[in-house]
């Protein structure tokens, strides 16, 4: 899970680096297994605070002591943080996006798998943009908050963000119909394309609050809620339990 990629296979961070060397109007062509194709235009990882969504900017606020970036893109949040004094390291898997982070000035970059990483203490770590999705399927969760807690100091924190897509299984009374006999309808398969660049198709979770709040327990850590809105998404924040 979450392995480097190849430049030659990265088209989020060829689209980045495109956009910091030329601004140009390219956009990355998103594909998924459950909804229409989408386009994404790169200057959304540029965004500054004052134009992220508001669970962003709440995201951010929350953020404490040494943070770790997960997934950090093109260093929006990053860069953020360090403009306002906190000891911020960014990490992705992307290595054009390394660069471009490294270009824009962040102090602390790497190109890392999260999942390798060891030795290392935060009081924050940071997953936005859905970055918890990075878990790929629903049986890998726990051992996912096993390994941010080896990462953590004491009273150190998770802040992530997710959504439920329950409503693209909305029927027309309001009712949601979920086909019980295929996987969790949260596991998606992505494939982004950029120019002629090609990526890889990977898995992505989206997971509901009932079903976080469950493994949650089972993990003996604290979840809070911190904000949610209409669309499904929430902002939450999981701690050890006192």
């Amino acid at each position: 899970m979450n392995k480097l990629i190849a430049k030659e296979k990265d088209p989020i961070g060829a689209a980045v680096l495109d956009y910091q060397s030329a601004k140009n109007g390219h956009c990355i062509e998103v594909k998924t297994n459950v909804a229409l194709d989408e386009e994404l235009d790169p200057s959304y990882f540029f965004r500054t605070f004052d134009n992220m969504p508001q669970m962003e900017q709440l995201a951010l606020q929350q953020c404490k002591g040494k943070v770790l970036d997960v997934g950090a893109g093109a260093g929006a949040h990053s860069l953020y943080l360090q403009e306002n004094n906190i000891d911020v390291s960014a990490i992705d898997v992307s290595p054009l996006s390394v660069d471009v982070m490294k270009k824009r000035g962040i102090h602390k970059v790497a190109l890392q798998n999260f999942y390798s990483l060891k030795n290392k203490k935060f009081d924050t770590l940071l997953f936005l943009m859905n970055g918890f999705g990075m878990t790929a399927k629903l049986e890998n969760v726990a051992a996912f908050l096993n390994h941010c807690m080896d990462l953590l100091n004491d009273n150190g924190q998770i802040i992530f963000d997710s959504s439920d897509i329950k409503y693209l299984y909305e029927q027309e009374d309001g009712s949601f119909m979920f086909d019980l006999n295929a996987a969790y309808y949260g596991e998606v398969i992505y494939q982004l394309n950029y120019k002629d660049i090609k990526g890889e198709a990977f898995d992505w979770l989206f997971l509901d609050i009932d079903n976080l709040k469950s493994i949650c327990e089972g993990q003996d850590l604290k979840l809070e809620i911190l904000m949610e809105d209409s669309h499904y998404q929430y902002l939450a924040k999981i701690t050890k339990a006192i």
